[in-house]
């Protein structure tokens, strides 16, 4: 009986500490992202990338593994981006996701529909999986590049988020710009 007694002491001590251990290490990259969108601005990058995304090497991009599903991870950085006064995300898909069969990779249909429902009526541009890896590369030359990793198991899944300032949008900048260049022609 007192064998059986320290036995769930000690059952009850490993399930106490370590279970809410397990717990806020899962979801230590929500820390990690909230932490980092306070720092990030204007050409910053972060990716929600599927499992088998490559380490960049890039002097300022950080990896972290979330181990979540990616429509969950993906909702909360787009939610948490949502709420800043600082940012807001240029989308950017891979064109390969449009082509991949059901066929091929299993879930690929629903995976595309759940985007369509996350990103509403926000415009996303489509570019070869090459071409953002290539501008992550040469941002990330200047700008820090979040990564986070998701369980996703499916081809060219990857969302990239380049933040621009919230505050000034794109058709301010062209005519700031147009207007700088008219005064110098002066």
């Amino acid at each position: 009986m007192k064998n059986t007694q320290r036995r769930s002491s000690w059952f009850a001590l490993v399930v106490t500490l370590v279970i809410p251990s397990l717990a806020a290490a899962a979801d230590s990259w929500k820390v990690d992202v909230a932490d980092h969108l306070k720092l990030y601005g204007h050409r910053n990058w972060i990716v929600v990338a599927d499992s088998a995304y490559p380490a960049q090497t890039g002097a300022g991009v950080e990896t972290i593994v979330s181990y979540g599903d990616q429509t969950e991870v993906l909702h909360f950085v787009l939610s948490r981006i949502a709420e800043s006064a600082s940012v807001r995300p240029v989308i950017y898909t891979d064109k390969e996701l449009a082509f991949v069969p059901e066929s091929e990779a299993p879930g690929i249909s629903q995976y595309r529909r759940t985007l369509a429902g996350l990103f509403g009526e926000q415009p996303v541009t489509t570019l070869l999986h090459e071409s953002l890896i290539a501008r992550l590369d040469e941002a990330s030359q200047k700008f820090k590049v979040l990564i986070i990793k998701t369980n996703m198991a499916i081809p060219y899944t990857s969302v990239f988020l380049e933040l621009r300032a919230a505050y000034w949008g794109d058709e301010p900048e062209k005519r700031l710009r147009e207007s700088m260049a008219a005064q110098e022609k002066k």
